[in-house]
C-alpha cells in the first residue's frame, strides 16, 4: 500500500487549518453481530446507517466508542498509535453495558482496512494534522423492555483532523463546575460511553459560552477530589513528579498512561491518587490530555462557585515538563523518535 502512493495522489486539503471536526472521506467499514458471532467485514461509502427504531442503543444507551490517530511520519510512512490499547478499552466498555464485545482479529482488520481505503486523507508530515480514527458499537436489536440487545452492529470511520482545541498547544483557561457531575462512581465513568459525554454537555457549553475552554469536574461524592478535566484526563506537574487523580469514575486515558510512562523515562516520578482541589495551588504546571487534544496547557483554572483563581503559565509560556512530555509523545507518533515502548504500528 505505502509503497505505490504518492503524496502528489492527495487531494487539496489546508490540513495546517483543519478544525477538530467531522469529515467525510471515501469508506468506512462495518461488521454485524448476528446469531451469536461477528459476520464478514463490509466496506461502505455512505455515512448513513439503517437501524430499527426500537434499537437498544436508542432507547438503553448500548453504545461505545473509541478514539485513535494514524499519523504520517517523517519518512511518509503511516503509524497508528497503541491500537491495542483502545481495543481493550473498547472490549471493557461493551462488557461494562452488556455488549457482544468486537473480537481482535475483527477490530485489526477493520482498522487496518478503513486506514488504508482512506490513505489520502491522511495528513502530511509537519502540518500538525493527523488522521482520526473513530470505532463505534452499537446495539442494533430491538428491544422494548430493558435489557441488552442479541444484535449489534460495528463500524469504523475517519477523518482528517486538527488540534481538539483551537488553541492547540497552547494554555487554555478551564473552570471548575461544582454543580454538575459527569459521572457517578461505581456507574459508567471508567466506559468510553455516550452517556457520559452527553452527562457533560450542558456545562461544558456553558463554560464555552463563559469563555473557558472546558470543565473540570469533582468526585461526585464528596466535592473534594479532582475527577477529569472536560473531555481529557488531569495531570499536575510539581517539581520531579508527575500526579494525576485516581477514582472510580475517570476514563482510563491511553494519553495519560503513555504520558507517565514517558515521565518515568524521564526520571521522573509519577503519582496517580486522589488530588484534592487545593493541591492546585502546589503545581508548577497543570494540563489535560487525551487522544484527541494530546496535551493542552492550562494557564487559568476558576472556581464558579468559590470565585478562586489558580494561574499558571505566568509568563504565557508552557512549562518545560509539558513541553518536553509532548514533544517526546509526538516524535514517537511521527517516526522522529525510536519507539522503545513498542507502541506504534506501522502499515505496510
Amino acid at each position: 500500500m505505502s509503497n505505490c502512493f504518492n503524496l502528489s495522489d492527495m487531494i487539496d486539503i489546508e490540513w495546517s487549518k483543519l478544525p477538530f471536526a467531522y469529515f467525510k472521506t471515501d469508506y468506512n467499514v462495518r461488521c454485524y453481530f448476528r446469531d451469536g458471532q461477528w459476520g464478514e467485514i463490509e466496506v461502505s461509502s455512505s455515512e448513513y446507517i439503517n437501524i430499527h427504531m426500537a434499537a437498544s442503543a436508542l432507547h438503553y444507551g448500548q453504545e461505545a466508542f473509541e478514539g485513535l490517530k494514524a499519523f504520517r511520519g517523517v519518512d511518509n510512512k503511516i503509524r497508528i498509535f497503541r491500537w491495542e490499547e483502545n481495543f481493550k478499552r473498547m472490549e471493557r466498555s461493551a462488557e461494562g453495558v452488556l455488549m457482544a464485545p468486537v473480537t481482535k482479529d475483527v477490530f485489526h482488520d477493520m482498522l487496518m482496512k478503513v486506514v488504508k481505503l482512506n490513505e489520502k486523507y491522511i495528513p502530511p508530515f509537519g502540518t500538525g494534522a493527523s488522521l482520526y480514527i473513530r470505532p463505534l458499537l452499537i446495539g442494533t436489536g430491538p428491544c422494548v423492555g430493558v435489557k441488552p440487545a442479541d444484535e449489534y452492529m460495528f463500524l469504523i470511520f475517519v477523518g482528517p483532523v486538527g488540534p481538539y482545541f483551537k488553541e492547540g498547544f497552547n494554555p487554555v483557561a478551564i473552570q471548575i463546575a461544582r454543580d454538575v457531575d459527569r459521572a457517578a462512581p461505581l456507574g459508567t465513568g471508567t466506559y468510553k460511553v455516550g452517556g457520559n459525554y452527553a452527562a457533560s454537555l450542558g456545562s461544558g457549553e456553558r463554560a464555552h459560552h463563559e469563555g473557558y475552554a472546558a470543565c473540570m469536574y469533582l468526585d461526585a461524592r464528596e466535592k473534594k477530589y479532582i475527577d477529569e478535566c472536560g473531555p481529557a484526563n488531569f495531570f499536575g506537574i510539581k517539581g520531579n513528579t508527575y500526579v494525576t487523580p485516581k477514582s472510580s469514575s475517570i476514563l482510563p486515558s491511553i494519553t495519560n498512561k503513555s504520558l507517565m510512562t514517558l515521565a518515568e523515562d524521564m526520571g521522573m516520578v509519577v503519582e496517580q491518587r486522589h488530588v484534592p482541589v487545593e493541591e492546585l495551588k502546589e503545581f508548577d504546571e497543570v494540563g489535560a490530555c487525551g487522544t484527541a487534544a494530546v496535551i493542552s496547557p492550562i494557564k487559568l483554572i476558576q472556581d464558579r462557585e468559590t470565585g478562586e483563581v489558580y494561574n499558571y503559565c505566568k509568563d504565557g509560556n508552557v512549562g518545560p515538563i509539558s513541553t518536553k512530555l509532548y514533544n517526546r509523545l509526538r516524535a514517537i507518533q511521527y517516526g522522529e523518535e525510536a519507539d522503545k515502548f513498542g507502541w506504534v504500528k506501522i502499515i505496510e
